[in-house]
């Protein structure tokens, strides 16, 4: 699934950074600015389009070891992660677009997105704060899904060069904007580090108490587009609980255990062996055995074929695995022509729990003025 730029030009200049970040200036604006070059060899920027009137970039991280990581400014997407098989062949092992229009596109399943304000459902898209009842948007089946009609996906960060091969986004979320209260700056850096693994470092602040939930949409599948589907790909998850959800995917506010049932995958478990036994796929959270806020390996995911291998941790106290249920071939990547099917790739999304803001005994997602929100989540990347 390698991308072809057809004639975008690469810049490696972080005039171009800057014009992303103030969204003021034009392509042609960042390509005459060449002379205030400060990125390093490990970070590259084109022009990729543009959104309601701002500049979309797309950045390319880089390692020595052949590893990269392109990110657009709009909706802080992954468009790729491209790391070697064991036979040392590249690919893409991300579900991509290689045109703006793609990730702009109506039904549009969040590849590779920062979701936010509030990652996954919250029910009834309504949720009671200090006495106070603030309605969202209902986006799905009469509930809110991933920050409402236009959330962080779907909007312009500011982009700045964060040191070597890392990048930093930042958007300041409105009072009110989509339902939610509260002023609220997001800050998000992705950095490619040297042993091929993103990791990505989320914060955040506002000024009224309001829900928070970030994380990525990311859909992998580590045969970088060989295999049609993720049915054959080696699961692990560090959970002995998980969070079992009705008939619009909401938790029923149980803990139940995974023993016994095909929501185990405490030891590695192909994806389709029991998937015909849960009614629509796998789409639900799970309880991570771990203490909240610790930085630990909580999930694997291996590709016999290739050979590739990523561990996920994070400091989250859930994890969503979702099998791409809702892929059903109409969506394409156009350069390559592969149709995107069912079940072409999973997700692992580190994060809250679903409808916290309506579960007083799931743990607390709400920010506070003064406090600061934080999680990181790496993805690394090897070969077996």
């Amino acid at each position: 699934m390698e991308l072809n730029y057809k004639g975008l030009s690469t810049l490696l200049i972080s005039s171009a950074l800057l014009a992303s970040c103030h969204n003021n200036a034009t392509p042609g604006q960042a390509e005459k600015e060449t002379k205030k070059d400060t990125m390093t060899a490990t970070q590259q920027a084109h022009v990729y389009g543009e959104s309601d009137g701002q500049q979309v970039m797309q950045y390319t991280l880089k390692n020595s070891n052949g590893m990269q990581v392109k990110i657009l400014n709009y909706g802080g997407i992954i468009t790729d992660i491209i790391t070697p098989d064991k036979k040392g062949n590249m690919g893409n092992v991300v579900l991509s677009y290689d045109t703006l229009a793609g990730y702009q596109q109506n039904g549009q399943p969040y590849f590779g997105a920062l979701i936010g304000r509030y990652a996954n459902r919250i029910a009834n898209a309504k949720f009671k704060l200090d006495g106070k009842e603030y309605a969202l948007a209902a986006n799905d089946h009469g509930n809110t899904l991933h920050g409402g009609m236009k959330g962080f996906d779907k909007v312009v960060w500011n982009a700045t060069p964060a040191g070597d091969s890392a990048l930093q986004l930042v958007y300041n979320s409105k009072d009110g904007e989509e339902g939610y209260p509260g002023n609220l700056t997001a800050t998000v850096i992705y950095t490619l580090t040297p042993d091929n693994a993103l990791r990505i470092s989320y914060k955040a602040t506002t000024d009224k108490p309001t829900p928070v939930n970030l994380t990525n949409h990311a859909y992998f599948n580590l045969s970088a587009g060989q295999d049609s589907t993720i049915l054959n790909h080696e699961l692990s998850l560090k959970a002995s609980k998980y969070t079992p959800v009705n008939d619009k995917l909401i938790p029923t506010g149980q803990l139940a255990s995974v023993k016994g049932t095909p929501m185990d995958f405490t030891a590695p478990k192909a994806v389709g062996k029991d998937i015909a036994s849960v009614k629509g796929g796998f789409d639900h959270n799970w309880v991570l055995d771990k203490k909240n806020g610790d930085l630990e390996t909580v999930a694997t995911l291996y590709d016999p074929n290739s050979g590739r291998f990523m561990e996920v941790a994070t400091t989250e106290p859930g994890i969503q695995f979702y099998s791409g249920n809702f892929l059903d071939g109409t969506l394409q990547h156009t350069d390559h022509g592969k149709k995107y099917p069912q079940h072409g790739a999973l997700c692992l999304e580190a994060q809250h729990f679903p409808d916290s803001p309506n579960e007083t005994d799931f743990p607390n997602v709400i920010l506070k003025p003064g406090d600061t929100y934080s999680q990181t989540t790496v993805y690394k990347f090897s070969v077996k």
